[in-house]
């Protein structure tokens, strides 16, 4: 065999091994199906929901749901045409469950770089930002992150999430009371086992309207800049058709008709 033939041999040897010389080959990733696909075929879209975040999403001891983005959830799974199931899951892991437990999550999920690294985002469909709440008569009181950020002065949070990151990179010398149940976090302001709560303006908005007593300390104006969005695996087909529904939804009058009884 000629040096030649051997050459030309084993350059077809290295194509083939590498899977990109071969008639035929298929490019990376073709004939892989897409979530949407999936969820199709299934007839099920399932959503994965803290709920334990009014108004965004709420889930009663009896095991009902309720909230704007379960609404919503409903919504989407009538225009894909397929049933709607509720996955719970909790803060800490949210971002791990998309994909593995559920098709997309749902429920007032603020768009942060980590979760970013694990999925993709839709388009933002809400703007907010962490603000305090506390009882009216101590509206003053916590103004600003130096006043709340003083010896003796209790700041609860809920653990998993934002607002805990909020307050361990936030607060340095006031106490911060870690409670475990974000739907009593607030019964534990107004009966004094906590001064305060800092979290999303929109939360504080709900529970003021709620609440009397709790007033939102400048929800217009809140600490930080985020928004809310809806967190998917990373598939670039169902991405684009959730936020084309999205945007519909948004224009349509849907997700105003929806959000309306809960916002205001």
């Amino acid at each position: 065999m000629t040096i030649k033939a051997k050459a030309l041999i084993f350059g077809v040897a290295v194509l083939t091994v590498l899977g990109i010389g071969t008639a035929g080959a298929a490019p990376e990733g073709h004939g892989a199906q897409s979530r949407l696909d999936v969820v199709q075929s299934r007839g099920e879209l399932r959503v994965c929901s803290t709920g334990d975040y009014r108004p965004f999403t709420y889930r009663d001891a009896a095991g009902a749901w309720s909230g704007i983005d379960i609404d919503l959830a409903d919504d989407l799974a009538q225009r894909l045409g397929v049933r709607l199931s509720l996955v719970q899951t909790t803060w800490k892991s949210i971002a791990d469950d998309v994909g593995r437990k559920c098709d997309l999550a749902m429920g007032g999920v603020s768009v942060t770089l980590d979760r970013a690294k694990k999925g993709f985002f839709t388009s933002p469909y809400l703007r907010d930002g962490k603000t305090p709440i506390t009882l009216c008569e101590n509206e003053k009181r916590f103004q600003t992150r130096e006043q709340i950020d003083q010896p003796g002065v209790r700041a609860i949070v809920n653990p998993g999430g934002t607002n805990e990151q909020f307050a361990d990179a936030t607060l340095k010398r006031a106490t911060i009371v870690r409670h475990p149940d974000n739907n009593t976090i607030f019964a534990e302001i107004l009966a004094g086992r906590a001064d305060l709560m800092i979290t999303d303006a929109t939360e504080t908005r709900w529970q003021a309207k709620r609440n009397p007593r709790l007033c939102a300390v400048h929800p217009d104006a809140p600490f930080t800049f985020s928004e809310k969005a809806y967190l998917l695996p990373r598939d670039v087909v169902f991405k684009e058709w959730a936020d084309q529904w999205l945007r519909l939804v948004l224009n349509d009058g849907t997700y105003a008709r929806i959000a309306k009884p809960w916002l205001g």
